[in-house]
């Protein structure tokens, strides 16, 4: 097999893998919907009746839905055995210790309380802040709740007095304020319901999860099916256990940690948070004459990183410092169109800080944000990516459309002269360029040669017109 033939089975494998990522991804959403409608059918009836007290009225008008929410429920068991002990007093105490502990892991991984019931805790995951990765903060945070329980009464050599059984559920729900900071929200709808039945199903010192939560985290956690269990309105929905985190994602020399493999899946998860919020950022603030740099743009060159970098066999952290650089290598424009790559890099390191990446990967991110300044000189693989990346509609078939964008967005703020003479600047430095992957070279060479072809003609016909 040629160097041809190598990158394009690169190219299949890698579009198959998105292919069969988005049927995934079609499928919880076709899930998620119909438990939508299902709340708004029950919303609706609960409307069609008539109540006299004006604050429940208020209160539905204040009901926030979270697209996707994961409930922890956590019962304490071990009081049946506290009667006549003769050590039921130190017992309370390690109670309380471990009520404490609990509600400390539980801030650690933001995750609020929901809702107590003597020694019975619910609490939400994606509430005080939503994002992607809230079904896998959760499950990590269960985990450290059941060793709390196990240190806690002597560690794994004692039988454990008191014992956690565990649930967790993802989903849509429908959650309104209380103005509690102890338990910022009351839940409306059924999936408190839904996880106390996971939970309750749960043995002394287990984790359960819904089949909704097991589709978002099979790919961190070893999971094993126990079975269905009845659920009111919802009949037999299936149950998993958690058993801990893949054998490839944990850390070789402590058991139950998670090794760096994970934390980079799991930062590409957060990359959809990130990239909301940096593009919702860009919309608010980018100049409406940025007709070239807008966000579209952006999107372009995220996407085309990803391929790229696949293709290169770029690692799964490569892949990701890549794709950070590249959707903020033009958000430097919301300041100044002058030196926006370096303006990208403030504003990188500013809206990264609240994530847990290392400071050589903030560095490695910052310098290929400014590999992107032009004329492109890149210095190793990551920062060709970028730049072919930067620079892909040079080799497209809509080459000359998005070029006149560029031309409008320089002509606007006088930085370029007639459109004749934008073509041949064009033209001079399209002869000049090169990509520098293997990939671009391939996909985008052969058309590139045809856009100098197409501006030739232009040039040509703009000289006889004169």
């Amino acid at each position: 097999m040629d160097n041809i033939d190598l990158y394009i089975g690169r190219i299949s494998k890698l579009a198959n893998r998105n292919k069969e990522l988005k049927r995934k991804m079609n499928e919880i959403v076709s899930r998620y919907n119909f438990i939508q409608k299902q709340n708004d059918k029950y919303l609706s009836l609960l409307s069609s009746f008539s109540f006299d007290d004006e604050d429940q009225k208020i209160s539905r008008k204040k009901i926030h839905r979270f697209k996707r929410a994961s409930l922890l429920y956590a019962s304490i068991e071990g009081f049946h055995k506290l009667s006549g002990h003769p050590n039921a007093e130190r017992l309370m105490d390690k109670l309380d210790e471990l009520q404490l502990t609990i509600d400390t892991i539980a801030k650690r991984y933001h995750i609020v309380k929901i809702k107590t019931v003597g020694d019975v805790f619910i609490y939400g995951g994606g509430m005080m802040e939503e994002n992607s990765t809230n079904p896998i903060d959760v499950i990590l945070a269960a985990f450290e709740m059941r060793q709390a329980a196990i240190d806690i009464n002597g560690g794994e050599n004692n039988t454990a007095f008191w014992e956690l059984s565990i649930g967790i559920h993802t989903g849509p729900v429908l959650a309104e304020p209380t103005g509690r900071k102890a338990t910022p929200f009351r839940l409306a709808g059924e999936a408190v319901n839904f996880t106390s039945r996971i939970g309750k199903a749960s043995s002394s010192n287990k984790v359960n999860i819904s089949a909704m939560t097991y589709e978002l985290v099979k790919e961190f956690f070893s999971c094993g099916m126990l079975g269905d269990i009845p659920v009111k309105y919802k009949g037999f929905v299936e149950v998993y256990q958690v058993d801990g985190i893949l054998p490839q994602l944990e850390d070789a020399e402590h058991k139950g940690k998670k090794n760096k493999t994970f934390d980079v899946k799991y930062s590409l998860i957060q990359f959809l948070d990130i990239q909301e919020e940096v593009l919702d950022m860009m919309e608010q603030n980018l100049p409406e004459n940025l007709f070239y740099h807008n966000i579209k743009h952006t999107i372009d060159v995220v996407t085309e990183v990803e391929l790229i970098g696949w293709a290169e066999g770029l690692s799964e952290e490569e892949i990701l410092m890549v794709k950070l650089a590249a959707l903020f290598h033009d958000s430097g424009h919301v300041i100044s169109y002058d030196e926006h790559e370096l303006h990208g890099t403030v504003i990188a390191r500013n809206m990264l800080a609240k994530y847990d990446f290392s400071d050589d990967m903030m560095a490695t991110i910052c310098d290929l944000i400014m590999a992107t300044k032009f004329p492109p000189e890149p210095k190793n693989i990551l920062e060709k990516v970028i730049c072919d990346s930067d620079l892909d509609y040079l080799g497209r078939t809509d080459f000359i459309p998005v070029s006149n964008m560029l031309y409008e967005e320089l002509k606007v703020r006088n930085m370029i002269g007639s459109f004749n003479e934008w073509n041949q600047r064009q033209l001079t430095f399209i002869r000049k360029h090169q990509y520098y992957t293997n990939t671009a070279q391939h996909l985008r060479e052969v058309n590139k040669n045809k856009q100098i072809e197409r501006l030739e003609l232009l040039l040509a016909s703009a000289s006889m017109d004169q």
